[in-house]
């Protein structure tokens, strides 16, 4: 499924990102083992595969008008967030095209690809 609706950016302008603001809200919804082989950091784990655990937590720990980059392996898990966090009123989300595989490829080659 493509998430047209959805604001994307690619790696380089997440590390731009990362570099300047220290005000990002940074989300991570991939697996804990997948986070175990690689991570970003500063990006919060929450697995969209435990989404019914953290849903109603994460509208209270995050704020809504806030610049929230959200990523995954390739894209697509993080594209699926970002979509609902759009519904609940979020106003400025971004998911990163790629994902930590392109992240890992084009940006920091110290972060391991699996």
């Amino acid at each position: 499924m493509y998430y047209s609706s959805i604001p994307e950016i690619d790696v380089s302008q997440l590390a731009t990102l990362l570099a300047s603001s220290t005000s990002l809200q940074l989300i991570d919804v991939r697996e804990r083992r997948e986070a175990d082989l690689a991570s970003i950091p500063g990006f919060a784990l929450y697995p969209l595969s435990e989404f019914e655990q953290w849903s109603e937590q994460i509208l209270q720990d995050l704020k809504s008008e806030a610049a929230t980059v959200v990523v995954c392996h390739h894209g697509m898990r993080s594209a699926q967030l970002c979509q609902w966090l759009s519904m609940r009123g979020f106003s400025n989300v971004k998911n990163v095209a790629g994902g930590i595989d392109a992240y890992a490829r084009m940006v920091d080659s110290s972060i391991r690809r699996y």
